[in-house]
């Protein structure tokens, strides 16, 4: 069975071992050690990643009591090797293990919540609990939680016999068979864990709660813990000050300033739309009795229908189509006096256009450009 000697130093970054076995698989190579510090894949918590001498290690996971690597090369069985793993890798998942144990510790005593799933992404760690945390709470467990931290307390394992281990009470997600370890944070967490952890809360950094959402009968909550967090804060921070300076308002004004600049957008549009119409109006009075065919680059799907509307009012069909030859049209066909739903399948076959509607209005889109949509219906005059 492999010795893991991430157990022993966590901090570990460099060590040799001798090759028990190589295996090809699927292209690459499954290799065991005599002892490995690369922690496999479990517990919510993702496998190192490093080199085996020259093979580099993508993967790592547990097979029958064996650690297994999954290297991009062979390994010569019986070799002694120098071993490295990504020790920004391993230290940034100590820093999210750790501060999950603390986070769920407070959400346990705080509301007496179960971590029912724990999942540490690329960019963030998700928590789901078997109930609701309200804002309220969610904010006096992260202020819990970064007190903790700055605490600086010890952060130690236990390998409680079968007869101690029943006067612990401790957190689980489940039944647990053999030996269990246990780590505690004391006045914190207490809970069985196979993963790596730092040694001192102090060395987590910060906590920082920045979703929730129901999920099943509870809530998944996700952090940014440690180095991710300082690197969030340092994105939000550069995004409000290059908002402020466009707004030319001071930080803390910034959202004020983007609500006024929503209100002032949403009037012009307004008046804008109303300034449409009036135009399509005046343009409408001059429709002839035939067929009208009019083009709006600068406008929508809903001012192809207003316009093509109004100009049936004089015009027995009209069609308009708003946009242009580079972001393709939107069109509308209206009459009051024909069924225009066959004209709409010759014109979408004919353009490669897709929409449909009543007799009395179609509406679509065409790919067509414009001295092609020009030709066709000059065509049907």
């Amino acid at each position: 069975m492999t010795q893991r000697l991430y157990y022993d130093d966590v901090y570990i970054k460099d060590f040799t071992a001798r090759v028990v076995s190589c295996v090809e698989s699927g292209g690459s190579y499954e290799v065991v050690l005599d002892r490995t510090a690369f922690f496999p894949e479990g517990g919510g918590q993702p496998a190192d990643n490093g080199f085996i001498g020259g093979a580099k290690v993508f993967d790592v996971h547990e097979k029958g009591g064996e650690v297994v690597h999954c290297c991009s090369e062979k390994c010569p069985v019986g070799a002694q090797v120098e071993c490295r793993i990504d020790y920004e890798r391993r230290f940034d998942h100590m820093q999210q293990h750790t501060g999950e144990h603390i986070f769920s510790g407070f959400v346990h005593s705080v509301c007496g919540f179960e971590n029912v799933g724990f999942h540490m992404g690329e960019s963030s760690v998700t928590v789901d609990f078997n109930g609701v945390v309200s804002p309220e709470e969610l904010r006096r467990i992260e202020r819990l939680a970064n007190e903790a931290i700055y605490k600086n307390i010890y952060v130690e394992t236990l390998l409680p016999s079968t007869e101690e281990l029943e006067n612990y009470s401790y957190r689980s997600k489940k039944e647990l068979q053999g030996q269990v370890r246990l780590v505690r944070i004391e006045g914190v967490d207490l809970c069985a864990c196979c993963g790596t952890h730092v040694s001192r809360t102090g060395e987590v950094g910060m906590i920082k709660a920045v979703a929730s959402a129901h999920y099943k009968s509870g809530v998944r909550i996700a952090l940014l813990i440690g180095r991710r967090a300082l690197a969030d804060y340092g994105e939000k921070n550069d995004s409000v000050y290059a908002i402020s300076n466009l707004l030319c308002a001071k930080t803390e004004e910034v959202a004020p300033a983007v609500e006024r600049l929503r209100e002032q957008l949403k009037t012009a549009q307004y008046e804008y739309s109303e300034l449409k119409k009036r135009l399509f109006a005046l343009e409408s009075e001059n429709a002839s009795e035939g067929f009208e065919l009019r083009f709006d680059p600068s406008g929508s799907a809903e001012d192809a229908r207003i316009f093509a509307d109004m100009l049936a009012e004089k015009a027995a069909a009209a069609a308009v189509f708003s946009g242009s030859d580079g972001s393709g049209y939107k069109y509308a066909v209206v009459s009051r006096t024909e069924d225009v739903r066959p004209l709409g399948k010759e014109l979408n076959s004919a353009l490669g256009g897709r929409g449909g509607g009543k007799p009395e209005m179609i509406q679509g889109s065409v790919s067509a450009a414009r001295a092609e949509i020009e030709a066709f219906f000059n065509g049907k005059k």
